[in-house]
């Protein structure tokens, strides 16, 4: 089971002026401490049950290209990008970027966005939830064609291309890390099928059956199950233990999944989260 770290929440007792040092310490002691993933929100506003929206909050890829910079071997990627907020040419290129910058240590977590009161605040387009999908499996479909070799136009029914070059290409290949996140189980865990080589679910009492619509979905599509990695994510708190946190991490293993990303909630210093994650790692060694 691998570690992820989830960074959720940014209002530290460090307070903002301090908040892009106190960021590089949190991610340079989260790799010390041999945690292997590292990824941030597609979010502008706080979202409750977190904070109030009023708090800090950092544009996801502006933050991993400060991630890129202060780590040197996690796998960096959003949970998840809003299909929503960015042209997809324009999100392969970024994720292809930090990808080249980093070595090859940049994915890209997407899904069809959900947070309608951030949208319209901010005036960004919120579409129905039909035409977010169109636009998600499109979305998937233009990146998957720029990471790869063709320089073929894209013909879809919302966006057209007319040629789909990308230089530099990805360093990791045949394309950057691709996780799609959610648990819908007629359009998200099908799109997975077909196109992810992730998903990332909720530890509920649901998810069982989750992973027996996703295995459905891939048998339908002709997609081998075990080819695709299980990843979920869970909260902490200030009453989680290592061992409370290494307790959650044996039943989704027991599960299938082989990475866990971990987030905080009421943590005012982001370090106390990094010896949790490390004490959990000890108990599970």
């Amino acid at each position: 089971m691998e570690f992820g770290l989830h960074i959720a929440d940014y209002t530290w007792s460090s307070g903002q002026r301090q908040l892009g040092p106190a960021l590089a310490a949190h991610v340079r002691n989260a790799e010390a401490a041999g945690i292997q993933r590292i990824t941030v929100m597609d979010h502008f506003w706080q979202l409750p049950g977190i904070g109030p929206v009023e708090h800090e909050m950092l544009e996801a890829y502006a933050t991993l290209g400060f991630l890129v910079a202060h780590t040197e071997k996690a796998l960096l990627h959003t949970l998840v990008t809003g299909v929503i907020y960015r042209e997809p040419a324009l999100l392969a290129k970024q994720v292809t970027t930090l990808d080249v910058l980093s070595g090859g240590r940049v994915g890209l977590g997407i899904g069809a966005a959900w947070n309608e009161q951030e949208s319209r605040g901010l005036g960004f387009e919120f579409p129905p939830v039909a035409e977010r999908f169109r636009q998600l499996e499109e979305t998937i479909q233009i990146c998957l064609q720029l990471w790869s070799d063709s320089e073929e136009p894209y013909e879809g029914a919302i966006w057209q291309l007319e040629r789909t070059l990308n230089s530099p290409q990805s360093v990791a290949r045949p394309h950057p890390y691709l996780m799609i996140g959610g648990g819908g189980e007629k359009k998200t865990l099908r799109l997975v099928a077909q196109y992810a080589d992730a998903c990332n679910l909720g530890l509920s009492p649901e998810t069982a059956r989750k992973l027996d619509v996703l295995r459905a979905h891939c048998d339908a599509v002709g997609r081998n199950y075990d080819d695709i990695e299980k990843t979920a994510m869970i909260p902490v708190d200030p009453e989680s233990t290592p061992a409370t946190v290494a307790s959650t991490m044996r039943d989704l293993s027991a599960l299938g999944f082989t990475a866990t990303y971990v987030y905080a909630v009421g943590y005012p210093e982001p370090e106390r989260v990094v010896e949790l994650l490390a004490g959990a790692m000890d108990e599970l060694a």
